[in-house]
């Protein structure tokens, strides 16, 4: 399926908007992940940063007030990965749209984060809670330390 039938499907089914404004609804999620003109193009036909970028808008069709992503940048090279932390944070920001992501990708994690919760087996739950500037002085737990100032211990 193109990437317009993969959104309208969603739309299609569980909104009441009609086959216009569906189509206008997709014009505009795309060009908000920069994928205005790439409509009719099956997601084989183009990059992976493109793929993820048009999940997200499939993700944005029914306007949630909560988005997850789990590893969003994965399997992206380094720029791609960093101009896809900057897109989540623009719309983070122009949607004011809460965002939950799960990362292992520290770079990523301090980028795009205004809030971390670090999850560890050890406690079977949250390790520790806070801002990137806090969890990188985070002095109180050495795993917490030098996970995200990047320590071997």
């Amino acid at each position: 399926m193109t990437l317009r039938e993969n959104i309208y499907l969603i739309l299609e089914k569980y909104s009441k908007l009609t086959p216009k404004q569906i189509n206008d609804v997709i014009d505009l999620k795309l060009a908000l992940v920069g994928l205005s003109g790439f409509q009719n193009y099956r997601p084989a036909e183009i990059s992976g940063g493109m793929k993820k970028r048009a999940a997200l808008a499939r993700a944005m069709a029914l306007d949630p007030n909560i988005l997850f992503f789990d590893e969003p940048s994965s399997g992206l090279d380094p720029v791609t990965s960093a101009s896809l932390d900057l897109l989540i944070g623009e719309l983070n920001t122009a949607l004011r749209t809460t965002m939950v992501i799960v990362s292992h990708d520290l770079e990523s994690i301090l980028n795009i984060s205004h809030r971390i919760l670090m999850l560890d087996s050890s406690v079977k739950g949250i390790l520790a809670i806070g801002t990137p500037y806090e969890m990188r002085n985070f002095i109180d737990n050495e795993l917490v330390y030098n996970f995200f100032n990047r320590k071997i211990h």
